[in-house]
């Protein structure tokens, strides 16, 4: 099965990017300014994903919370 990075909504995309820079600056990493990752350890993006993923999840949560009550 291939991957895709296709978004189901496109507007979101302006709020991932977003988050990946809030993210990025609250774990004290820089992110490229001509935007190449090649040169970022596999760690630090790692990171920044891994933590992208985990406000996601809350989000949703919340989200679910909220249709319970």
């Amino acid at each position: 099965m291939a991957r895709s990075k296709q978004l189901v909504v496109q507007e979101a995309r302006a709020a991932l990017e977003q988050m990946k820079y809030e993210v990025a600056q609250e774990l004290g990493i820089a992110l490229p300014q001509d935007g190449y990752y090649g040169y970022m350890a596999t760690r630090d993006t790692g990171s920044i994903g891994g933590q992208i993923t985990k406000r996601l999840v809350q989000i949703a949560e919340q989200q679910l919370n909220g249709f319970r009550r």
